[in-house]
């Protein structure tokens, strides 16, 4: 495709310099072309789709540096959060959030692993949601190694994309991790609840059956579960209280008492009735289907490791691309430079 390369002109040296790349390879129509395999694929993977898509040999470290360079570029563009002045907002959303590991390589001082002098370890990265209730097209955040503070604002920034303003009442899940139920309520105020996911507490139900009733596990388990749903946990937690182990038990073996204890610790989160009631989701699994087609799957490919710095800028690809973000991104950058 010779026109890609025939796109050149001055108003590409910028880019160019600044990315350590020559002008030759840098039209617009080959970055995009470039970054877009690269948004999707393991870099090693880009030049084959290059060479038998369109007839371009480019080099891998090339493909690097385009792509992380528009995902830095995205990663400082992101709209900054802009309260509306007078729009009511839509009436509910569904605000979600949820954390996963991605493998990150440090350069190592001590001499292990010889062969390439790194140490490998994990960080945590989170990603927000959030959408109006029936709608199938939510908008995303994400933060990488930041506070619960910077995840929280992350939620933030989701609703007010997705419709949020003062006529809006939140509905947010999530598993019991303390700092998203204290997110939701510190970014959102009274405008907010929050359940706890009701598949999480199941599972403490599962591990506590076998000490209520080992030879009856799934129905008892059933019926606590039913009780939930009916917003009757003070039941479940009576029916908990004879099984309790000794406190000199270990926490490990002791299901009962963790169960008991989690459902204490959140009472003011499991009201399961007037979700369902309402129409709104007990579970958080949909945070959970997204972490793997926005994230995991570019960011956790097998064998794949990111220095950290790196991660920010994928991320934003990923993001602007979950967003519907793309074409917007493409035109601005033509628009810019046109100018």
């Amino acid at each position: 495709m010779e026109s890609l390369f025939r796109c050149i002109g001055q108003q590409f040296r910028p880019f160019a310099k600044s990315a350590g790349i020559s002008p030759r390879c840098c039209s617009m129509p080959l970055q995009r072309v470039m970054t877009d395999f690269g948004a999707d694929h393991a870099f090693g993977q880009v030049p084959k789709k290059l060479q038998e898509h369109y007839g371009i040999e480019m080099p891998v470290s090339t493909v690097v540096k385009v792509t992380e360079h528009h995902g830095q570029q995205m990663q400082m563009q992101r709209e900054r959060v802009v309260l509306p002045v007078a729009a009511l907002g839509c009436l509910q959303q569904i605000v979600e959030t949820d954390g996963c590991m991605l493998p990150i390589v440090m350069a190592r001082a001590d001499g292990g692993d010889k062969r390439k002098n790194k140490k490998l370890h994990w960080l945590e990265t989170r990603l927000a949601m959030a959408h109006t209730q029936g709608s199938v097209t939510p908008k995303f955040d994400a933060t990488f190694g930041g506070s619960v503070d910077d995840a929280g604002q992350a939620m933030l920034n989701c609703a007010v994309a997705a419709g949020f303003w003062t006529q809006t009442q939140v509905h947010g899940v999530g598993d019991g991790a303390p700092w998203i139920e204290g997110q939701t309520k510190a970014k959102f105020g009274g405008q907010a609840s929050y359940l706890v996911d009701f598949f999480h507490v199941c599972e403490y139900l599962v591990a506590a059956s076998k000490t209520c009733d080992p030879s009856n596990p799934q129905p008892w388990t059933e019926s606590q579960k039913s009780l939930l749903k009916n917003n009757e946990s003070a039941v479940v937690i009576e029916n908990l209280v004879p099984y309790l182990e000794a406190e000199a038990i270990e926490s490990d073996k002791a299901p009962v008492r963790a169960c008991h204890r989690y459902l204490i610790n959140r009472l003011d989160q499991l009201d399961y009735k007037g979700s369902i009631e309402k129409g709104l989701p007990i579970g958080s699994g949909e945070i959970e289907s997204a972490h793997r087609y926005v994230i995991q799957k570019r960011l956790k490919l097998a064998g794949a490791w990111w220095k950290a710095a790196n991660v920010e800028p994928m991320l934003a690809l990923r993001v602007v691309r979950a967003n519907d973000g793309w074409e917007k991104y493409w035109g601005n950058l033509a628009t810019a430079v046109a100018a």
